[in-house]
């Protein structure tokens, strides 16, 4: 089991030039940044997460932009979106980030996806809350092409592509590995048709290994390798310092392949002294 850290990559926490050394020196395999482009202070959507929304959710830096300070300071760490808001980006710059990201990087980028929870925010960004996951589908969907096609194009309702040229590919055959952020009745059939792993967030989902049951099923159905799913746990990401150990051997038992640890908008001494605690913590239960 690989362990990992996500956190909000914003601009009053510990930047990525420190942080993605110092994960790496300890151990760990991979940072993922979660991103909102911004917040509409109407807030009309409630926090998925309950409570008061944390204010690092729109003090966040460009999520790619903060990946590649990770990349360029690192050698091994891999790099995660958790997730990428597919509803707020156009299918041609994604997929070109994404595509740059994976091979300057030299083919460690980790695609976690997710449609959004906030609806004015992805309205700001032209898609209605309703409309959200055929959106995701069909970006989803074209980046693959761009990914992967020598002249990639895509048609559908939400995004048509005519035939184009888009290099670079990324590094990874495929394309990196794309995540599914997300857990609904309709998640199994999406992750099998456009997506290699799924990431849930414990304590939100009732029954992973059923789950994660439906999610291989759905994908033999499709005549995919059930046996390659990337499964990675998460904890939310909240303005509490460190992790229960209880929850964290409960994400160990779910029988993923990668747990990621929260790491809320600590400045740079605390966020290290955290990372020592994690690292203490992992070796008592490895």
């Amino acid at each position: 089991m690989d362990f990992g850290i996500v956190c909000f990559p914003t601009d009053t926490s510990i930047e990525p030039q420190d942080l993605a050394p110092a994960l790496e020196a300890r151990g760990f395999e991979s940072l993922f940044y979660a991103e909102h482009t911004h917040i509409p202070t109407s807030r009309r959507s409630p926090f998925v997460g309950g409570g008061e929304l944390p204010a690092m959710y729109w003090h966040s830096h460009d999520q790619f932009v903060a990946l590649s300070i990770a990349a360029a300071t690192t050698r091994k760490l891999k790099l995660g979106t958790g997730v990428t808001l597919v509803t707020e980006h156009d299918p041609i710059n994604l997929a070109k980030a994404a595509a740059s990201l994976d091979r300057l990087s030299g083919g460690r980028l980790l695609f976690g996806i997710g449609a959004g929870w906030n609806a004015e925010e992805m309205e700001d960004h032209g898609v209605a809350f309703a409309d959200r996951w055929k959106v995701t589908r069909e970006r989803m969907l074209a980046i693959r092409s761009i990914w992967n096609d020598d002249v990639p194009e895509y048609h559908g309702k939400f995004v048509d592509l005519p035939p184009m040229w888009c290099w670079p590919k990324p590094l990874q055959a495929g394309g990196p590995p794309v995540l599914m952020g997300a857990y609904s009745k309709y998640v199994p059939a999406r992750i099998a048709e456009y997506c290699d792993g799924w990431m849930p967030i414990e304590g939100l989902i009732e029954d992973i290994p059923g789950a994660l049951a439906d999610i291989r099923a759905a994908m033999q159905a499709r005549g995919r390798d059930a046996d390659k799913l990337d499964v990675t746990v998460l904890a939310e990401v909240r303005a509490e310092r460190g992790l229960d150990p209880k929850r964290l051997e409960r994400m160990i038992s779910t029988g993923a392949n990668r747990v990621l640890l929260p790491l809320a908008d600590f400045p740079r001494d605390e966020a290290l002294a955290i990372l020592d605690e994690y690292a203490a913590a992992i070796a008592r239960v490895n």
